[in-house]
């Protein structure tokens, strides 16, 4: 990826969640049984060799169309539960099982979603083809609330670019709304610390690009680095 893309930073980053789920995902398959407490672990639930089996299973689907792959991925966790504990590592592997096969290329998908869009009876059938069936709407629902988020976002960016219109060249006020764009909950030190201000001067840029609290309140208390949070954007 070339120098000075914008979009390098959000790979990097995702890159380094998915290499810390494989790094989890490890450490949980070699750390010996006899280490855990019993009152917390099943002993005889051989992690590695549940992991293994859903190894297989996910190369089984490389054949297989990326989202009909990560959705047999997915049923495969549920039903393999390779881990005792940490159930939500698999959705984040399937994501990224999902992002390697070049279907979301440039993020990770929610995987959360696909559980809260699918009818629980549909998803705990006996017919596997129906509890398939119904990961596969719910991959389907999941992709259009993430569709209205990315509007909603977008939305959002042109409202604080018609905030900036005029706006001198050496203002920071640009700068915080690219912040805001990338992490939505921010705090007057934050700010301070990533754009080099002083914490009075960020809680002035925020009152200048009409930022809420996240309390809907539109004042911004003179709180320094103890700001409340602020978030989302005044009418």
């Amino acid at each position: 990826m070339a120098d000075g893309d914008p979009l390098a930073a959000q790979f990097a980053g995702l890159d380094v969640i998915t290499d810390r789920a494989k790094r989890l995902m490890s450490d949980l398959a070699v750390r010996p049984a006899e280490s855990r407490d019993p009152l917390v672990y099943d002993l005889d639930w051989n992690e590695t060799a549940r992991l293994a089996s859903w190894r297989q299973a996910v190369e089984d689907t490389e054949h297989l169309p990326p989202l009909l792959g990560a959705a047999i991925a997915l049923l495969a966790w549920e039903e393999i539960e390779p881990l005792q504990h940490k159930d939500w590592l698999g959705r984040l592997l399937v994501a990224g099982l999902l992002r390697a096969r070049s279907r979301t290329p440039y993020h990770l998908f929610a995987q959360t979603w696909v559980f809260a869009r699918s009818r629980v009876e549909r998803r705990r059938a006996q017919d596997p083809t129906t509890k398939l069936v119904a990961l596969l709407d719910g991959f389907a629902e999941a992709a259009k609330l993430g569709m209205k988020e990315h509007d909603r976002w977008l939305l959002a960016r042109r409202q604080l670019d018609r905030r900036l219109a005029g706006r001198r060249s050496n203002s920071s006020l640009p700068a915080l709304a690219d912040l805001v764009i990338a992490r939505p909950i921010l705090s007057a030190g934050l700010i301070a610390r990533e754009l080099k201000v002083t914490p009075r001067a960020a809680q002035d840029l925020v009152a200048e690009l009409n930022l809420r609290e996240m309390t809907g309140s539109r004042a911004i208390s003179r709180l320094g680095d103890h700001m409340r949070i602020v978030t989302t954007f005044g009418k």
